[in-house]
C-alpha cells in the first residue's frame, strides 16, 4: 500500500468508535481472569499457561471491543511462556482484527538494517523461503528504538509501508529513568533529535503521516514541544493511569485532529477486571477514559 495507509485506516477506526483509547494487554500468568485460569487444561507448564493467556486476552478484547480503537500487545509478555507464548500473541491479534481493533505489537525492536528487516518481517510482513512465505504477525503498527539511527529504522518503515502498517518511534517515554537520558543535553535534548528523525521518516505531505511517535503522557509540559517539531506524527500517549498521566493535560497531542494522537493504559484498565473478576469492569474503565479523551478534540 502506498505511504498513509495506515494513518488513514486509523482515522477510519477514530472517527466510526469517536475514541482515541488503545488498552495495552500484558499478561501476567499469575494474575488472570478466573474463567480464563480454568481454561488452561493440560500440558506443560508453558503451554497451560499460553492457553491461559490467549483465554484472558480474548475475553479482555471481546469486553473492550465497542470502545477502544486498538489494542497494544506487549510481546514481552507473551515471548517468555516461549513457543507457546507466540500462539498465544498471535490468537490475541487475531482475536482483536476480528473484534475490529487494529493491533500494536509493542515490541520495541531496534537493530542494525539486516536484522531490523528481519524484525519488519516477523511483525509486519512475511519472510519468503524456498518453501513458500512464512506468515508473521502482521500487525497494524509496531513500536521501534531508534538508537541505533535512520538506516536501522527503514527497514521497519519500508514494511510497514508495504503492508499498509504503521510504525511508533519511540521519542520520549514514560519510565522515570527517561529524564536523564532523554532529556538531556539541556541545550539540544535527545527527545529533540529523535524528534527529527521520525519527521524525516514521515517525509512530507497532507495529513498524518504512517511513521508515529511514543510521547509520554506522564510529561504534559513537553507535549507543545514535540507537536511542533513532529507536525504530522500521531503520537502513542503512553503512562495515563497507573503511572500518574492525565488526560486532561494532553490536549495539544490532539492539535492535528481527532486521529492524531492515541491514549495507552494498560493496568488501569486490566486490573478493574481483575479486582472484578469480569472483564466488564475493563469496559466501564475503557469508556471513561473514552468519554474524557474524546472532549478533549
Amino acid at each position: 500500500m502506498t505511504q498513509g495507509g495506515f494513518a488513514e485506516r486509523l482515522a477510519g477506526a477514530v472517527e466510526a468508535k469517536r475514541s482515541q483509547v488503545v488498552v495495552g494487554l500484558d499478561p501476567d500468568p499469575a494474575q488472570l481472569l478466573p474463567g480464563a485460569v480454568e481454561r488452561a487444561g493440560e500440558g506443560s507448564p508453558a503451554e497451560r499457561a499460553a492457553r491461559a493467556v490467549a483465554a484472558h486476552c480474548g475475553a479482555l478484547v471481546e469486553a473492550l471491543a465497542p470502545t477502544c480503537v486498538a489494542v497494544k500487545l506487549q510481546v514481552a509478555c507473551f515471548e517468555r511462556l516461549g513457543a507457546p507464548g507466540w500462539d498465544a500473541l498471535a490468537a490475541t491479534a487475531d482475536a482483536a482484527r476480528a473484534a475490529g481493533l487494529l493491533v500494536i505489537a509493542d515490541a520495541k525492536r531496534g537493530d542494525v538494517p539486516h536484522t531490523a528487516a528481519a524484525y519488519a518481517q516477523g511483525l509486519l510482513g512475511a519472510t519468503p523461503t524456498p518453501w513458500g512465505p512464512v506468515e508473521g504477525l502482521g500487525a497494524d503498527a509496531v513500536t521501534v528504538n531508534p538508537l541505533l539511527g535512520l538506516d536501522a529504522l527503514e527497514p521497519f518503515v519500508d514494511a510497514a509501508r508495504a503492508a499498509g502498517a504503521g510504525v511508533f518511534v519511540l521519542v520520549r517515554t514514560s519510565n522515570p529513568g527517561a529524564v536523564a537520558v532523554q532529556d538531556e543535553p539541556a541545550d539540544t535534548p535527545l527527545r529533540l533529535r529523535l524528534a527529527a528523525l521520525v519527521n524525516e521518516l514521515g517525509g512530507t505531505g497532507p495529513g498524518l503521516s504512517d511513521v508515529g511517535a511514543v510521547v509520554a503522557a506522564t510529561a504534559p509540559e513537553l507535549i507543545a514541544e514535540l507537536r511542533a517539531a513532529m507536525p504530522r506524527a500521531t503520537f502513542l500517549l503512553p503512562g495515563v493511569g497507573a503511572q500518574g498521566g492525565s488526560v486532561d493535560l494532553l490536549s495539544a497531542a490532539f492539535a492535528p485532529g481527532s486521529s492524531g494522537a492515541l491514549v495507552t493504559a494498560s493496568r488501569s484498565i486490566v486490573s478493574a477486571a481483575l479486582e472484578a473478576g469480569d472483564p466488564r469492569a475493563a469496559a466501564t474503565a475503557a469508556e471513561e477514559l473514552r468519554a474524557t479523551t474524546w472532549n478533549l478534540r
